[in-house]
């Protein structure tokens, strides 16, 4: 019999890279994980009008990647310290937010990871990450429109970025979709629960807290 179910959009857990990095760190194949590098970069900024009502830059854009860093090493963020400044658009200051960020974390587990976030890459829709570990790396490069490049006499000339995330994440949001109905029909839990929703908004608040007091700031603090 079916149940009422609910879902949490991370949609980036469905990515099929992604999904195989994280498949590939639970078989052990990196054993300890000791680093997590994740870059996340728009193509192009919002309008300061989104900015002021979107709790800002670690609540609607960085909170993605936070569950990323969680969902990836497998486990929880004790600690974060953010910086960040305004070096592309004067109204994003102006609305009180920032649209440069690197952000580190501490894990649980002992394991360290960063964070850069940038609201402007004008080359394209940046998404990239890498898991090291005792045994090895594991990164995830962008993937491209296709695979061909020219190689002419003025030199090579590769396909650009996915311009945005519509584009990018388009496999993860149909995966997404599927284990949703999947949990429905089944009466089982959906992938992504509640506690996965919550963990990386407080983690987010915590960025916000130490990009404010400029220190780190423990998980704990944030109730």
């Amino acid at each position: 019999m079916a149940s009422k179910s609910s879902a949490i959009g991370f949609n980036r857990r469905f990515d099929p890279n992604f999904a195989e990095a994280k498949r590939l760190v639970d078989e052990g194949v990196l054993g300890a994980i000791h680093i997590v590098r994740i870059t996340s970069r728009d193509p192009e900024p919002p309008p300061p009008g989104y900015v002021a009502s979107s709790g800002g830059m670690f609540l609607d854009m960085s909170i993605h990647d936070f569950d990323m860093a969680r969902f990836i090493v497998g486990s929880e963020i004790e600690e974060v310290y953010a910086v960040g400044g305004v070096l592309i658009d004067p109204a994003i200051g102006d609305a009180g937010d920032i649209d440069t960020a690197v952000v580190t974390l501490r894990f649980a587990n002992g394991a360290l990871g960063t964070i850069d976030n940038s609201r402007q890459a004008v080359y394209g829709y940046d998404q990239r990450l890498e898991v090291f570990g005792e045994k090895g790396q594991i990164s995830v490069a962008n993937p491209k429109l296709h695979t061909a490049v020219q190689s002419l006499a003025g030199g090579d000339s590769a396909p650009p970025l996915m311009h945005f995330f519509l584009e990018r994440y388009a496999d993860s949001f149909v995966a997404e979709i599927r284990d949703f109905v999947n949990a429905i029909q089944n009466g089982t839990e959906p992938p992504v629960t509640g506690v996965d929703g919550r963990a990386p908004v407080q983690i987010a608040l915590a960025a916000k807290q130490s990009l404010a007091e400029n220190r780190p700031v423990k998980l704990s603090e944030i109730t």
